[in-house]
C-alpha cells in the first residue's frame, strides 16, 4: 500500500522515477543538488515508490514524543550532529549493525550554497566497504534516480572532484538553482 501511495504521489507531483532501488543490501546514495527541504519529500516518495527503503540521518531532537515513531518509520536514524567525528562513527556502527541499509546523504551538508562538500559519506563507504551511488533530483526535468555507481579511492579530494564533475556534466538543477554549485563557480 505504501509503495502504491508513493508512486501515485510522485506522479501527482509530476516527477519521473528513472531507476529502481539499489540491488546491494547496503549502500550510500548521494542526494544532489540539495537546495530545499522538499528534496527529502520527493526522494522519500521516489525510493518507496520503486520498492526501496532508504534511511536518512535526522537530528536526534526530532525523535521526541509522537514524532519519534513517525520519523523512524520514514527511515530516520537519530544522530547527534554536535559531535562531528562521532557522527561518522554513529553511522558506521548503524551499517555494521544492519543486514540491510540504504543511506541517503546530501554531501553538500546544507541547503545553502557551499563549495565544501562533506567527506562523511566517503569515510563511511570506505570503512564499511559499501558502494556509493550518485543519486540526483533534477527539478528542471522533474527526474529522480540513484544514478551511477562510483568506485571510490583512498583520495577524497580526487573522488569529490570526479563526483562534482559528474553532476556538472549532468546539468542537474535544484529547486533553488542559485543555491547549488559544483564548486568551480565559487573560486
Amino acid at each position: 500500500m505504501k509503495q502504491s501511495f508513493c508512486k501515485f504521489m510522485l506522479k501527482l507531483l509530476g516527477w519521473k522515477a528513472m531507476d529502481p532501488p539499489a540491488s546491494e543490501p547496503k549502500c550510500i546514495i548521494l542526494g544532489v543538488p540539495h537546495t530545499s527541504a522538499w528534496d527529502f519529500i520527493i526522494s522519500w516518495f521516489y525510493y518507496n515508490g520503486v520498492g526501496g527503503k532508504a534511511s536518512v540521518m535526522v537530528k536526534k531532537e526530532f525523535f521526541w514524543g509522537p514524532l519519534g515513531p513517525i520519523v523512524r518509520w520514514m527511515g530516520g536514524i537519530p544522530v547527534d550532529r554536535k559531535k562531528a567525528t562521532g557522527l561518522v562513527k554513529q553511522i558506521i556502527d548503524a551499517f555494521n549493525n544492519s543486514e540491510r541499509m540504504h543511506l541517503a546523504i546530501a554531501p553538500e551538508g546544507t541547503r545553502q550554497k557551499t563549495a565544501n562538500w562533506k567527506p562523511g559519506f566517503h569515510l563511511i563507504a570506505r570503512a564499511c566497504n559499501i558502494p556509493v551511488y550518485m543519486g540526483y533530483y533534477d527539478w528542471s526535468k522533474k527526474e529522480i534516480g540513484i544514478g551511477q555507481k562510483i568506485e571510490l579511492t583512498d583520495d577524497f579530494k580526487s573522488d569529490i572532484k570526479r563526483i562534482r564533475a559528474h553532476y556538472k556534466q549532468m546539468g542537474v538543477v535544484g529547486k533553488h538553482p542559485e543555491l547549488f554549485t559544483t564548486g568551480d563557480d565559487l573560486d
